[in-house]
């Protein structure tokens, strides 16, 4: 718990420092300032009352203190509301670009798919490839896009559920399907164990698609490199439907455990493997299924593998 309370603290040292704010102006600084404060008034008070039975001294003393927990709250207040305007901005501008992006992007897929489907002419071998890079770092740029429109989207309250009732074992075979060569090129066994009487779940069918394929995707990515095995799970459990995905890969360290669902976060296995990618997946993941009603966590041992896993409520008939 105390280690939990410190890496917090920590990490509001970083955002202050990362929004140009002084040690004075940082609320992580001065919340521990004020615990100081406190305890150390308690003490003096105490120490006053015993020695000197003077109402007069008494007053003077706890005015004091109050007005420096005045002070140093309002300055709390203030650095909060800096640091709050700061990740405004920084979220409206990252909503403006990203749709000033979108446009030219899906032009850009646009040409290259008329281009590639032979409509204005035949492409020889070294143009086709040329066009295929183009399609594939295209489509690469649309997904970070979409990912940071759906981030600005989370920090303001805005994210958008179209709920339906889907099976979610169509969704999972889906998935498999359009990962099973990623799967077989990167020597990964993929196995669905999915029990055939699971119910129905009221969520967005093309988010969860998302969870889902970031699960698939990344059990892949950091299985074992020699035989990798991952395992889709799917059952109901009481109330709700119980989805997992397991491997038998790197695993994460103690450490990253703890921010394995922040914001731009990518563990320390990540440089070993070189695999491409933002550190949202995870992040959207968890605002989908919390958005849907449902949990979302992980079990992860270093060098053994891991276990991520969400629950949804069961559709009500």
């Amino acid at each position: 718990m105390l280690k939990d309370f410190f890496r917090k603290i920590n990490f509001g040292f970083g955002e202050c420092k990362e929004n140009n704010l002084s040690l004075w102006q940082c609320p992580s600084f001065l919340f521990v300032a004020m615990g100081f404060i406190n305890i150390s008034s308690m003490i003096g008070i105490y120490v006053v009352v015993s020695k000197y039975n003077s109402p007069e001294l008494i007053v003077a003393s706890v005015s004091v203190v109050s007005l420096l927990i005045f002070i140093v709250g309002s300055s709390i207040i203030k650095g909060v509301e800096q640091i709050m305007m700061a990740n405004k901005i920084k979220s409206e501008f990252v909503s403006i670009v990203s749709h000033q992006l979108k446009a030219p992007l899906t032009g850009m897929r646009w040409s290259s798919d008329v281009l590639i489907s032979d409509k204005i002419g035949e492409l020889n071998l070294k143009q086709n490839g040329y066009v295929k890079d183009i399609q594939e770092n295209t489509s690469r740029m649309i997904r970070l896009v979409n990912d940071l429109l759906d981030v600005s989207k989370i920090e303001s309250g805005k994210m958008e559920i179209n709920f339906q009732d889907i099976d979610l074992k169509e969704i999972i075979e889906i998935v498999v399907k359009e990962l099973k060569s990623f799967a077989k090129a990167n020597n990964v066994e993929l196995i669905v164990d999915i029990n055939r009487e699971t119910g129905k779940v009221k969520t967005d069918p093309i988010r969860i698609k998302m969870v889902v394929q970031n699960f698939i995707d990344n059990a892949i990515k950091y299985t074992n490199p020699e035989k990798g095995v991952v395992k889709v799970f799917l059952e109901n459990r009481n109330e709700n439907i119980y989805c997992s995905v397991s491997d038998n890969g790197l695993g994460i360290s103690k450490a990253d455990q703890a921010r394995i669902f922040d914001k731009f976060f990518r563990g320390t296995g990540v440089a070993k493997k070189q695999t491409i990618g933002t550190g949202l997946g995870l992040y959207i993941a968890k605002a989908a299924i919390e958005s849907s009603g449902g949990k979302i966590g992980f079990k992860s041992e270093k060098k053994k593998g891991s276990n991520f896993w969400f629950t949804l409520p069961l559709a009500k008939n």
